[in-house]
């Protein structure tokens, strides 16, 4: 199961009802978050969720309603005596824009480990999922970030009665590990049936419509992307300022074809987001403008999706 929360849905400046960008996600034990404006640490509680067990956090760009909450967050999983290292992934330049807002949260008791991409599409694999970063077009260096879990086949239990491998030995086949017992060697594809589909989010905002979001939402379980402007007349606004409008994150899920998109990132002067979705809902149904606070666990394909 994957838990997504979409902690705040502002762009530019926060409102009395909405936090600024943030996106957090919860899988086995692991959490990952993907920016941190101003009152992500005020979501996150509202939420009813913790800071110690972050351990990865994703910053798509170094404007500041993207980044300015990361200094008081770091403050805090500190002052929870965290001590494990935390890893931070974000555009070329990351580790000195990071220092340079630590310096009003300069002694941590853990060490931060960064991660700066380099390419216009990069992946960084950990142990129960990776993250997919890709470049997309903004009027700075700006990423988006697709989640991926992989799911193995299931174990075929008759198989490795029939093969002779002790009950004892299973699970380290399960976990993708060779077996070797008497004299005999065991792999797992004696005994796994075919992968099957696993669970992916993609999240991209503040960028201009481009393939390369096309391409990394497609088959995805939840598509986040930002809708930055839903007034029709707004067009040639999001076009000056690399953003976007309800109808043109509409057009790249069209596309991408995932299960569902949420629309975030909203000009300050778009109160009513959800006045707009007739424009969304025509060219891709299964879209709903977000809201701080929306959450949903994401399950694999035999198991249920759980709306929160």
């Amino acid at each position: 199961m994957l838990d997504v929360c979409l902690l705040g849905t502002g762009g530019m400046m926060p409102l009395p009802r909405r936090w600024l960008s943030a996106l957090m996600c919860r899988y086995n034990g692991s959490n990952i978050l993907i920016d941190c404006g101003e009152g992500t640490q005020v979501a996150i509680k509202q939420k009813g969720w913790t800071f110690k067990p972050i351990d990865v956090i994703c910053i798509t760009h170094f404007h500041a309603d993207h980044i300015s909450g990361l200094p008081g967050l770091l403050l805090t999983m500190g002052n929870a005596e965290r001590t494990q290292p935390l890893i931070m992934v974000g555009p070329k330049g990351l580790e000195r824009v990071v220092n340079s807002l630590r310096m009003i949260a300069p002694e941590l008791p853990f060490e931060i480990q960064f991660i700066e991409l380099t390419e216009d599409k990069q992946t960084i694999q950990f142990e129960a999922y990776r993250i997919h970063a890709f470049k997309t077009k903004h009027n700075v260096t700006c990423y988006g970030y697709s989640i991926e879990i992989d799911r193995s086949g299931k174990f075929n239990a008759d198989k490795a009665k029939a093969l002779d491998i002790p009950i004892n030995k299973w699970s380290v086949l399960q976990k993708g590990e060779t077996v070797a017992w008497e004299g005999k060697i065991f792999t797992p594809d004696m005994v796994m049936g075919a992968p099957r589909k696993g669970l992916k989010v993609t999240y991209s905002t503040d960028t201009r419509p481009v393939d390369s979001i096309v391409e990394a939402a497609t088959g995805a379980d939840l598509f986040i992307c930002e809708g930055m402007y839903g007034e029709p007349d707004k067009e040639e606004k999001a076009k000056e300022h690399k953003h976007m409008t309800f109808k043109e994150a509409a057009l790249i899920a069209k596309a991408a074809e995932p299960k569902e998109m949420w629309l975030t990132h909203y000009s300050p002067s778009l109160v009513k987001p959800w006045l707009y979705m007739d424009t969304v809902t025509e060219i891709f149904p299964n879209a709903k403008a977000g809201k701080d606070g929306m959450s949903v666990d994401l399950r694999f394909e035999d198991e249920a999706e759980v709306l929160v």
